[in-house]
């Protein structure tokens, strides 16, 4: 039986693995862009374009999750409705009616059923217990024919304590390649972003360096597969919305992976370009070796135009403002725009109490201006109804949000632990479906906080608007994913 497995990187974590005679396809995103239409779309870097028409036909598609990075309905209408798709038991159920309105069959597996394509078999691995809670219904792949090498694909989460347990008991073998997903998605130094804390020497960026992604992706991750020969690097592989700094810094997978090599001698590393074929050979003493698929095809222009405008921001950033993704409202409805936000921020206010922020934000008693009273973070939305800034101070003693005197972003800060500022059309544009919590998070929002990381209010705004949590706000939203797609139960 020939064992071998080969690996075709697609871009981003989708990726083509052929075994046995079978093919998957996990988490196709195969057009230029992905996510909700408009300023939010993000560009998928290194750019490349596939042509689906000579891709080869999978036997069955993969879904890890509901993200919009990996689950991409106009990618999905690229391919034949005849094709299985495959996910894990916790995925949101609107995303299933999406794709089931689509012209797919769903199959929900659990984590002890193998998928069995021939002698491909592909199992779906929860998720390990420290993930966080925003990607906890992750289902992490391991591929494998007969008894040859196998590929575990450690997709957005920690690694699963299931596999693992596996592994250290024999049930499962050290995989011959982990695919580690790089989602550092650092910005350069001074650029805003809802991850930097803008609290005076509270940031950390000279900790978010290329040595700490290293460690925390090749070492802390893969420090449980002890015996790993080979590591595949994905993920990072998309221009955020409306950025003049171009790809994220340690994006760049082949530097990257070289780098890896130079520092380390447990495995060999790789750094895939979109359109790489790796192959796994069936023997444990052959190297995996790497070739090109002609139906991927990078576009050199546009990437060399952007890494110019990459190198010329980052000799001189200049003064970055963000910008909204969501268009205002006309101003016949302003009003009701008011109001739908106004009667949201009493919802919110008492999701805010069970998070970390509102955890923290309940047990102290002392900030920067002396003792707290009861309006412990604020909310602070720029360009409101008239052009004005709307600032919302947080009540823990009522559990809602009430209006106050807008001040200056320093004022703000030097009165409330915690603050969160982005425009107001964003939020609506949220609250109505028409951009996802990871759109504004990650393109125009910005934050302040004491505590760690995770007592942020992007965390909070993860916990409280993500897809688990407000699965209605998810269905409005592939409405919106769905209106380019032609939906028909047949094949393409």
């Amino acid at each position: 039986m020939d064992t071998r497995l080969e690996l075709t990187f697609l871009g981003h974590q989708t990726w083509l693995v052929q075994g046995g005679g079978h093919r998957v396809l996990i988490d196709p995103v195969l057009k230029e862009a992905f996510g909700l239409p408009g300023r939010a779309e993000c560009r998928v870097w290194p750019p490349r374009r596939i042509d689906a028409g000579l891709m080869p036909r999978p036997d069955a598609v993969v879904l890890t999750h509901e993200h919009l990075d990996h689950f991409h309905l106009p990618s999905l209408d690229l391919l034949d409705r005849q094709v299985p798709l495959y996910t894990g038991p916790l995925l949101p159920a609107p995303v299933e009616e999406a794709i089931t309105k689509l012209g797919f069959t769903v199959h929900r597996v659990d984590h002890t059923t193998p998928i069995e394509l021939g002698d491909l078999r592909v199992t779906l691995y929860p998720a390990g217990a420290r993930t966080l809670f925003w990607e906890d219904r992750v289902v992490q792949p391991c591929l494998r024919v007969g008894d040859g090498p196998a590929v575990f694909i450690v997709v957005d989460a920690d690694p699963s304590d299931l596999y693992l347990q596996q592994v250290a008991e024999g049930a499962q073998p050290v995989p011959r390649v982990a695919v580690v997903s790089n989602n550092s998605q650092i910005v350069p130094p001074g650029m805003p972003a809802s991850s930097v804390n803008l609290l005076p020497g509270m940031d950390g960026t000279r900790h978010k360096t290329g040595l700490s992604v290293l460690n925390q992706l090749l070492l802390d991750v893969l420090a449980p597969l002890d015996g790993i020969a080979d590591v595949a690097l994905c993920g990072n592989g998309f221009l955020p919305p409306a950025s003049p700094h171009g790809p994220f810094l340690y994006s760049d997978h082949p530097k990257t992976a070289e780098a890896a090599n130079g520092l380390q001698h447990l495995f060999h590393v790789h750094g895939p370009r979109p359109g790489e074929r790796l192959t796994v050979p069936g023997s444990p003493a052959e190297k995996v070796t790497s070739d090109r698929v002609g139906w991927v095809r990078i576009d050199d222009d546009f990437e060399y135009e952007t890494l110019v405008m990459h190198a010329a921001f980052l000799a001189d950033p200049g003064d970055v403002e963000l910008a909204p993704l969501a268009d205002e409202p006309a101003d016949a409805e302003q009003d009701r725009a008011l109001a739908v936000v106004k009667a949201e921020l009493s919802r919110l206010g008492r999701e805010l109490l069970a998070t970390g922020t509102g955890m923290l934000a309940c047990s102290i008693h002392e900030y920067l201006s002396g003792p707290l009273g009861p309006h412990r973070a604020v909310l602070r939305l720029k360009d409101g109804p008239g052009g004005h800034l709307l600032q919302f101070a947080w009540d823990v003693t009522t559990a809602d949000f009430v209006q106050v005197e807008a001040t200056g972003r320093e004022e703000a800060m030097a009165v409330y632990p915690f603050g969160a500022e982005m425009f107001f059309q964003d939020y609506l544009a949220l609250l109505q479906g028409r951009l996802q919590v990871w759109d504004v998070a990650g393109g125009a929002m910005e934050c302040w906080h004491i505590g760690r990381p995770l007592d942020s209010l992007v965390h909070a705004f993860f916990g409280i608007y993500g897809e688990h949590q407000r699965p209605d706000l998810a269905a409005l939203s592939y409405v919106h994913l769905a209106a380019g797609t032609t939906a028909r139960a047949g094949a393409r």
